[in-house]
């Protein structure tokens, strides 16, 4: 089987959105238009931002069902993107906080879609 490296969100404006995502990727989408835009990352995953007015079949899900998610190596490095993205005015739903996992806050994009950003502890260690 597969394995999935293509995620859609459905937005209000795609170029809006593109403009969020273009600023937090620090990387140009490679492909835009009106009703769609599509960002690859280094890794090989791809961000697609479809217009949820044009889309079919019919988008009748709201935002906020599901994330994307970061990970990063440290607890500071969330700590540190954390402090970033609040000074680009992105809505912080959840700030830094330890869970049992690890390290992680919750940020919102312009349409409210859920990006959090993690680092795991290990599971021999716990926290550091």
């Amino acid at each position: 089987m597969q394995s999935p490296n293509f995620v859609i969100l459905y937005v209000d404006q795609p170029q809006a959105s593109g403009a969020f995502y273009h600023a937090l990727f620090n990387r140009q989408p490679v492909e835009s238009s009106p009703t769609f835009v599509l960002f690859v990352l280094d890794n090989g995953f791809k961000l697609g931002l479809w217009s949820r007015h044009t889309a079919e079949p019919k988008v009748t899900a709201m935002a906020g069902g599901g994330e994307i998610v970061f990970q990063l190596d440290t607890p500071d490095a969330v700590d540190a993107a954390h402090a970033d993205w609040a000074k680009r005015g992105l809505s912080i739903l959840q700030t830094p906080t330890d869970m049992d996992f690890g390290r992680t806050f919750v940020a919102l994009d312009p349409d409210k879609h859920r990006l959090r950003v993690y680092w795991l502890n290990d599971a021999e260690g716990g926290q550091s």
